[in-house]
């Protein structure tokens, strides 16, 4: 890891410790996903969609910035379904379905990567665990996959909402099986890649083109990683709805 890597975990690590409620989710076990703040946090949002909860690091962002939110999760691991359980126990507002979002509905075989939050529905490449060591395959499971409108009903996405995205690869096909209910979102969040970190996935330029074409322009890129040469891997891009954005 480099120093601008180890000055950025040293940055989250404090700013989660500054926090109650991050530091008692850090001791369930979920170290809230701090580092997206600063983009969500200028948003105003009814509803937050998180599909790739983990173990609830993004959820527990949402809900500091959005204290009255409805939040609904996606998890189809176990175990950190378990821990997401634990840390919004409390929580009326959040729910958490365990299943992956994907284009049809069924069973499926998803890949348990090392760190489970690097798990996928598609195989983990060679390249991933080369430049992020310790998320290589650990073994295979099968789990639960079905659209978005096999959980939820349009009426439960109060606007204005946001639709997340954090699925390792997965993302085209996450949003393939959310296309009928992305109406009802002012705004879509997902991380892309620029390199195949997961055979066959689709790459940062297909996901922001079938978005486009679906009237959600590019509206911005944060936290970019690099791999040691410089070379952009991954970032996080948010997309605003054309014309509903205050819908």
């Amino acid at each position: 890891m480099n120093a601008s890597g180890k000055l950025a975990k040293l940055r989250k690590l404090w700013l989660i410790l500054g926090n109650r409620n991050y530091l008692k989710a850090l001791k369930s076990g979920a170290a809230a996903g701090v580092e997206h703040a600063r983009v969500i946090g200028n948003l105003a949002c009814a509803t937050v969609v998180d599909i790739g909860a983990n173990r609830g690091q993004f959820a527990l962002v949402a809900r500091r910035c959005f204290p009255t939110a409805a939040i609904f999760s996606f998890e189809p691991l176990q175990r950190p379904a378990d821990i997401f359980r634990r840390v919004f126990a409390g929580d009326t507002h959040a729910e958490l379905f365990q299943s992956a979002i994907g284009p049809n509905s069924g069973a499926a075989t998803i890949h348990v990567s090392q760190r489970d939050d690097s798990s996928s529905l598609l195989s983990i490449t060679d390249k991933q665990n080369e430049l992020f060591p310790g998320t290589a395959e650990q073994k295979t499971e099968t789990i639960k996959v079905g659209r978005l409108g096999d959980f939820l009903r349009r009426e439960s996405i109060k606007r204005p909402a946001l639709l997340k995205l954090d699925v390792q690869g997965f993302e085209l096909s996450a949003l393939k099986g959310s296309e009928e209910l992305l109406e009802e979102f002012s705004w879509i969040y997902v991380e892309c890649s620029f390199v195949e970190l997961y055979e066959g996935q689709a790459l940062a330029d297909e996901v922001i083109d079938w978005l486009r074409a679906r009237g959600f322009p590019l509206d911005g890129v944060y936290n970019m990683a690099y791999d040691a040469h410089g070379r952009a891997i991954q970032a996080d891009f948010l997309f605003k709805a054309i014309s509903r954005s205050q819908a």
